[in-house]
């Protein structure tokens, strides 16, 4: 590991006037992702800010029936949340089941949505984008197994790794950011972007700006349900996810959001597998149906048609589980 300097901030105008305006400085939070980044030296800071000293970014609220996240909140402590089995039963189930215990009890959530792609390519100091020397692909020319089968036209391949972000996009959640310039707040689906070049990044976040808070507004009466297909009931990455939110009119559905991980470099939300569900009562049929909807553009790499298949699968099962579930 190369030598870097080291902060800890007590507020968080402290912390963003020690960042820097290019990707020279880092931020630690739970430090579950950026110290293994630097461990390989994939990112090398020359300054690391730990926040975690700030005390109004850990706390959890309730503001007009919306849920305000702590950035620095744990995926451990929220998924020991009271009450949250019964108002957000698809979060609690998704971080109930991310990463080990271990890692969740230090992870944080505004961390969770900021880490960087686990690619094997990118993890190995080839690059976000990695090319060759004839500036050609090395993910469609190599091993591109647990790569990205939607929005998957290039450069970008990887596959957003937060377990967390779909659902919280399902349930249409919002990002409060702090900067230089001042606060800021955007949907959470729009938070994350596909990179064109090696210089952009997969976040709409500033070197100088943190995330502050998650901002989950009141769902209403809906019902959600959630699926994730791995490979090992144990700590394992998934292959694909499927988060479903459903509003209802008696047994039709009225709206639905349908938002699929692991499967393209953003959480995507798939507006063609929630208009599938729109007005009909969820069946097998139309279950299989929203599943086939969700995978019509997709197209796989080299090595990874299985995934379309997976994915196909986690939408079904997590429609139905929606159509049994509650808020």
């Amino acid at each position: 590991m190369r030598p870097f300097e080291y902060a800890s901030p007590k507020t968080k105008q402290q912390a963003i006037a020690m960042l820097s305006k290019d990707w020279s400085s880092a931020v630690l939070a739970g430090g579950t992702d950026i110290v293994s980044l630097m461990k390989d030296e994939v990112v090398t800071p020359k300054r690391l800010i730990n926040i975690k000293g700030i005390p109004d970014m850990h706390a959890v609220k309730s503001v007009k029936g919306s849920t305000i996240i702590g950035a620095l909140k744990t995926l451990g402590e929220l998924s020991e949340a009271p009450g949250w089995d019964k108002q957000f039963p698809i979060l609690h189930e998704a971080l109930s089941d991310a990463a080990s215990p271990q890692i969740r009890n230090m992870a944080t959530i505004g961390g969770n949505i900021c880490q960087r792609p686990r690619c094997w390519y990118f993890r190995n100091g080839l690059g976000l984008l990695p090319k060759d020397a004839n500036g050609e692909s090395l993910v469609l020319k190599g091993d591109n197994r647990y790569h990205a089968i939607l929005g998957n036209d290039g450069p970008a391949y990887f596959v957003s790794p937060s377990t967390i972000a779909p659902v919280l996009v399902a349930y249409g959640a919002l990002v409060r950011l702090i900067g230089p310039n001042g606060a800021r707040e955007i949907e959470l689906e729009k938070f994350f972007r596909i990179p064109t070049s090696e210089q952009a990044r997969e976040h709409d976040l500033a070197p100088n700006e943190i995330v502050t808070e998650i901002v989950i507004l009141s769902p209403g009466t809906v019902k959600a349900g959630y699926y994730e297909v791995r490979q090992r009931e144990a700590f394992d990455w998934p292959l694909a996810t499927a988060a479903v939110v459903l509003t209802m009119n008696g047994d039709t559905v009225k709206s639905a959001r349908v938002v699929m991980g692991h499967v393209a470099p953003i959480p995507w939300v798939s507006k063609e597998a929630g208009d599938a569900l729109v007005g009909k009562t969820i069946t097998d049929e139309t279950a299989m149906a929203a599943a086939n909807a969700a995978v019509a553009q997709a197209k796989s790499l080299s090595r990874n048609k299985y995934k379309i298949t997976l994915a196909k699968v986690a939408v079904k099962r997590a429609v139905l589980n929606a159509a049994k579930g509650g808020a």
